[in-house]
């Protein structure tokens, strides 16, 4: 039986919005000793999954948030549609066996653990003893800047960038400085002038997200450097957002920040990550950081308070210690989307209202040019005229061109993606679309995006 209250939730949605769309329908849970595969015996990432009445922030609340009688896809919020690994729930289950749930003591097997899948996937070898646990990868950003950066001080991004970033900063008073990245060919790059310019004496920290998130950028080597090398001049922390790095598909390769040959470098950083992106573990709320540089991670440790769950532990360690197999082969399956929407996007190119980048090396997101589609329905005169609206705190506010755009898409096709503004500077006109989803329901989506486009 599902934990949550789903009949109550029910009886606020229309039945339309459970339905989906045309043709493609929903599996029930698979049970722990039966894991989904398909007729190869791979696992199984084809079958489309209802996660409607979960109160999951991907569907449920873009439902709510919407007003909507029908829902295609939530493509907004950055986690997948799969069901985890089956040696997760399958560990999960066995601990909930006893029922007993008095204070954790963190068990060296969890970080020896993150030790070995670094080790054993990217030749990264990590200290134990450098290791710091967090509740997620944003308590651990805020540990660390709330170490190293004075309430006023700034936060050097490249943008357009992760949009958590933002919160991050401004929790903890301080002041984004951006660097708007250049558009090379379909591809993001780093404008290394522009980059050291910002840099003065109240900018003390950059966060670097890498793989980049929303353009799918995996930073090379000598990317990394320059970037490190100025951050090091100009006493600069670089602060290493590495949490998409299991998704690289084979036209990418991610380069751990602190693989840099120059250790003065890797000794001005500190790296975050978590099994929450890879293995769909958002819930569980658990992250993990490391530094080489003992002051460095003293600092951050001193500001750090990890009241980590026992069943994010488990859950975790088994997808460190057995969910390899099952992530090599959703990042396949998150490759093939890729292409599957590239190819379709050539094929149908939706009157050009909306554009993709060129496929993208990392995450399982893509970065949408909707400048067409935002002057075919007006949607700048609309978010200068039109009501304020609720955003994510329930705050009314005066809607951005973009916030128009994705809620004229939400309404339309029944697909909600985030609007591209709050990925700061570089987000006009633009929308960030999740495809961690079937390709079922991915089609579904297009089909119905495609379709709005044209009556559009």
């Amino acid at each position: 039986m599902s934990p949550f209250n789903r009949r109550a939730f029910l009886r606020n949605v229309p039945l339309s919005a459970l339905a989906g769309a045309a043709g493609v329908g929903f599996s029930r849970p698979a049970e722990a000793d039966e894991p989904s595969t398909t007729a190869n015996g791979k696992f199984d990432f084809d079958t489309p999954y209802n996660r409607v009445g979960t109160d999951s922030i991907k569907w449920d609340y873009e439902i709510r948030r919407y007003g909507l009688k029908r829902i295609v896809a939530g493509m907004g919020v950055a986690d997948i549609d799969f069901p985890c690994a089956p040696a997760i729930t399958k560990a999960l289950q066995e601990r909930i066996h006893h029922e007993v749930w008095g204070y954790l003591d963190m068990p060296k097997s969890f970080t020896e653990g993150v030790v070995k899948w670094n080790k054993r996937r990217y030749n990264l070898d990590i200290d134990p003893e450098t290791v710091g646990i967090a509740t997620g990868v944003h308590p651990g950003i805020n540990a660390t800047l709330k170490a190293f950066c004075p309430p006023g001080s700034k936060v050097l991004l490249t943008t357009p960038t992760y949009n958590g970033f933002y919160s991050d900063i401004s929790f903890n008073h301080l002041v984004p400085n951006e660097s708007l990245m250049k558009v090379e060919n379909g591809r993001y790059t780093i404008d290394f002038e522009d980059f050291e310019r910002r840099i003065d004496r109240e900018t003390n920290a950059f966060i670097l997200c890498n793989p980049q998130n929303p353009t799918g950028n995996t930073w090379s080597r000598e990317e990394l450097t320059r970037v490190g090398e100025i951050c090091l001049r100009r006493r600069v922390l670089v602060l290493a957002d590495e949490i998409h790095c299991d998704f690289v598909n084979g036209g990418g390769k991610y380069t751990p920040f602190a693989s840099l040959e120059n250790r003065d470098i890797v000794n001005n950083s500190i790296t975050f990550k978590a099994a929450s992106k890879s293995f769909g573990l958002a819930a569980m709320k658990c992250g993990w950081f490391f530094s080489t540089n003992p002051e460095i991670l003293k600092a951050v440790k001193a500001n750090n308070r990890a009241d980590l769950s026992t069943l994010g532990m488990i859950a975790n360690k088994a997808a460190y210690a057995e969910g390899e197999e099952w992530l090599n082969q959703c990042v396949a399956y998150i490759d093939g989307n890729h292409d599957f929407v590239q190819s379709y996007f050539r094929t149908n190119n939706m009157s050009g209202l909306i554009k993709p980048l060129a496929k993208a090396h990392g995450t399982y997101l893509m970065w949408l040019d909707v400048t067409g589609l935002s002057n075919k329905i007006g949607a700048q005169e609309m978010a200068r005229t039109g009501p304020k609206e609720k955003d994510f705190f329930g705050e009314l506010v005066q809607p951005s061109t973009e916030d128009v755009i994705a809620s004229w898409l939400a309404h339309k096709s029944g697909c909600t993606l985030n609007s591209g503004t709050t990925y700061g500077k570089g987000g006009e006109n633009h929308l960030r679309m999740n495809i961690g989803t079937s390709r079922k329901t991915l089609k579904a989506a297009l089909d119905s995006i495609s379709q709005a486009c044209k009556k559009a």
